[in-house]
């Protein structure tokens, strides 16, 4: 697995992390990404993430699962075992709306949540590189990606001279991959912790 080199900074306040997010985008860094302990409104935008396709994918899910109920039953109820319902036509389609809009519901849902996870890399026994232990509690950190023109002391300089309270440099795998946090150890070894 190939890993790169990162620098961490972290914040204690959302309204620190805003101003510095801008900052570093305005500099010409790469961000990796930020963690928040909670849901930040406008953070995507304040980074230059473009807009999710998961309410696509929805649609595209949703459609599937209406074409599979309508195909499905009057193919059943028309074709392959006609049935007299009380004398209802066999292509008696407004009784069949309720078990096509489930059907919708359902495939959108469960299609959603996968693409969800593929696309954020979530799973049972898949690991992902933690750049801090307090992302999930009450630290907002942002972590940079380092290439061959930058300097990693000045880019900590930077990140402490905009509100971190902590920055660090680590070499980590970027991806993920398969295992388990109670049973393997990290694959990461930290450089430096520079305290602001």
């Amino acid at each position: 697995m190939a890993k790169k080199k990162f620098v961490v900074g972290c914040f204690d306040d959302e309204a620190t992390l805003f101003p510095a997010v801008k900052k570093v985008r305005t500099a010409g860094y790469k961000i990796h990404d930020v963690y928040t302990p909670f849901a930040v409104h406008g953070l995507d935008h304040a980074m230059g993430l473009r807009e999710t396709s998961l309410h696509t994918a929805g649609f595209i899910y949703g459609i599937t699962g209406t074409s599979t109920a309508l195909g499905c039953i009057s193919w059943i109820l028309t074709k392959d075992w006609p049935l007299n319902f009380g004398g209802k036509p066999h292509f008696a389609l407004p009784a069949w709306i309720p078990i096509t809009f489930e059907l919708t519901v359902l495939f959108s849902a469960v299609g959603m949540v996968l693409t969800f996870c593929y696309l954020c890399q979530i799973a049972p026994f898949v690991k992902k590189h933690h750049f801090h232990p307090r992302a999930t509690d009450d630290l907002f950190v942002m972590v940079i990606e380092c290439t061959e023109k930058t300097n990693e002391n000045d880019l900590t300089a930077f990140l402490s001279a905009n509100g971190a309270i902590e920055t660090d440099v680590q070499i980590a795998e970027e991806g993920w991959w398969l295992g388990r946090y109670d049973k393997d150890e990290l694959p990461f070894t930290n450089k430096t912790t520079v305290a602001a």
